[in-house]
């Protein structure tokens, strides 16, 4: 986001994200009249941005491992503190990849017990190495029943349409499933008595507010959180972009942009 209306409930709450105007976006984003188009990509030489979206980036972080934490970090962040994740909370994160790789670091530095739920067993290593306390196989039927009722709040990674079922069982009652990658219509039906019977909630997120932004910064220069990243130059965009089309690999490109500089 580069501006907001800057007057309706969600942004005077700090929640621009949420503005009831829609915010203006870094990408193809149009300013407060609707009309005029003021964003050009974050892939930039320079962007104008409203002052009061911009962030400070602390001198402990690395600035290449810090950026992904505008988008990725915060929109793991978010919903763990809206959830109230804290000392106790048991933690679900659904498809590990470089989201749930950051989510498992939050959450786990919020003082929470991770438990990682993947449709890969190629994962498994990587998000123990990111400091998960369990991982989960979906095909695992024995696994999953062995977890179910558990966990207080899951958080959805997976970029499309899903069988929610599985991951609903592994909700304690009042838990939620809070989808943050599948933007878009949920095709599988969700058996309402899973609802019903233990009061489990389906919910969602987006990014976060800028005091948000700012706080999870600091949180990660804190407590050393790191995003997992590869940096590129501008001219390994493509080979960056058929890597990911081919599967998460677990971590974020970062691109140099002194590399957008004539030679």
């Amino acid at each position: 986001m580069v501006d907001s209306c800057g007057e309706c409930a969600s942004c005077l709450d700090g929640e621009q994200n949420y503005c009831e105007r829609g915010a203006t976006m870094t990408y193809n984003g149009r300013d407060k009249t609707g009309t005029t188009p003021r964003t050009f990509g974050g892939y930039s030489a320079s962007i104008v941005v409203t002052e009061a979206f911009v962030v400070s980036v602390p001198s402990a972080l690395d600035s290449a491992a810090a950026a992904p934490i505008l988008c990725a970090g915060i929109t793991m962040y978010s919903p763990l503190k809206h959830h109230r994740v804290g000392a106790g909370s048991r933690v679900g994160i659904a498809g590990f990849g470089g989201l749930g790789s950051m989510g498992v670091k939050l959450a786990k530095a919020l003082g929470a017990e991770v438990t990682v739920i993947t449709r890969s067993d190629a994962k498994f290593d990587e998000a123990r190495r990111a400091g998960a306390d369990h991982v989960l196989a979906l095909s695992d039927r024995t696994g999953l029943k062995e977890h179910a009722r558990s966990l207080d709040v899951i958080l959805s990674t997976i970029p499309t349409s899903h069988d929610l079922a599985p991951y609903l069982g592994l909700l304690r009652r009042d838990g939620s499933y809070v989808i943050l990658g599948a933007i878009e219509p949920l095709t599988t039906p969700i058996h309402g008595g899973i609802l019903a019977g233990r009061r489990v909630n389906i919910t969602g997120s987006m990014i976060g507010g800028m005091p948000e932004t700012q706080e999870v910064l600091d949180f990660c220069a804190s407590h050393g959180i790191a995003s997992d990243i590869q940096l590129i130059g501008v001219d390994g965009i493509n080979d960056a972009y058929e890597r990911l089309s081919g599967g998460d690999p677990g971590y974020r490109f970062v691109i140099d942009m002194a590399t957008l500089q004539p030679a």
